[in-house]
């Protein structure tokens, strides 16, 4: 009797760690959220009202975070180092999609793709059920990335977006139609998460795909003005589940689909910031965002 409960006791711990989701990413200490709310305002602030006196105040809050939680400031550090690359460095590189068939500049660029690699391809919201010029746009820049990358998958993530959508049609579900009937990539590269209605749940719902296939590093494709703030996301989610389940995929790459920003998302920086608090659980007045 005790050895066939310790049996099923087993088999349930094996069924409830290959059930874990991306909702079990790990969580920074309650005793840090102050801190981590002075490090984000601290970005946010270096980003539009840049100081000469910005990395060492970030070295003071880091140290501060570090003081009570070790595994905290790895977090930190991750979250200051991509913040620092994508968002201040003026030469960081931006590959833009320039309607070839191919992706000639990531090609060019010689970034790490191999094997085992994911294009993750984020939605844009559906207008009246239907998918919009920009979405076909950042699926036909997804394409190219894989013909030019035969070994690679795509994964798309959105759910049922837009106000008149009575047919609960998902962004995700419309761009793998696009992707194969328009574009001609094989279905069976191509995997969706029809759930996340935010970039935040993008990167949460995607991170599950990615481990589920075995992806060791990622290129986030979708509009110019979108990719730093995905990337922030992005970053942060592989250094939390790297912290709970071991795994992660490194950004090696972006791709972009060139178009201008819609108005009420002209500043990403704090549309980043916000997501990034919601990530790691910070209060919704952590953050100084006048």
């Amino acid at each position: 009797m005790m050895r066939r409960l310790a049996a099923c006791v087993v088999a349930l711990a094996l069924l409830c760690a290959a059930c874990a989701s991306a909702e079990d990413y790990y969580r920074i200490d309650e005793n840090n959220q102050a801190n981590f709310g002075v490090l984000l305002s601290a970005l946010l602030s270096s980003y539009e009202q840049p100081s000469d006196g910005d990395a060492a105040y970030f070295d003071w809050v880091l140290e501060a975070i570090g003081s009570i939680n070790a595994t905290d400031l790895t977090v930190a550090r991750s979250v200051v180092d991509h913040w620092k690359a994508v968002y201040l460095d003026p030469d960081y590189p931006m590959y833009l999609y320039d309607g070839g068939e191919r992706a000639a500049a990531l090609e060019a660029s010689n970034p790490q793709i191999r094997e085992r690699h994911a294009f993750v391809v984020l939605g844009f919201e559906l207008k009246d059920g239907e998918m919009t010029d920009e979405l076909k746009g950042r699926c036909e820049a997804a394409a190219a990335a894989a013909r030019s990358y035969p070994e690679s998958i795509l994964v798309c993530s959105g759910g049922a977006t837009g106000d008149n959508n009575p047919e609960g049609h998902t962004e995700a579900g419309m761009m793998k139609a696009y992707l194969t009937e328009m574009c001609g990539i094989a279905p069976d590269r191509i995997y969706i998460d029809e759930n996340a209605m935010t970039t935040l749940q993008n990167a949460v719902n995607t991170f599950e795909i990615m481990r589920a296939q075995g992806v060791d590093t990622m290129t986030i494709v979708t509009s110019a003005y979108h990719q730093r703030w995905s990337q922030v996301l992005y970053n942060a989610m592989s250094t939390l589940c790297a912290l709970s389940w071991g795994y992660s995929a490194r950004i090696v790459a972006n791709y972009s689909f060139p178009i201008a920003p819609p108005a009420k998302y002209v500043a990403d920086d704090r549309f980043a910031i916000r997501q990034l608090a919601s990530m790691l659980g910070l209060p919704k007045d952590a953050v100084d965002m006048p």
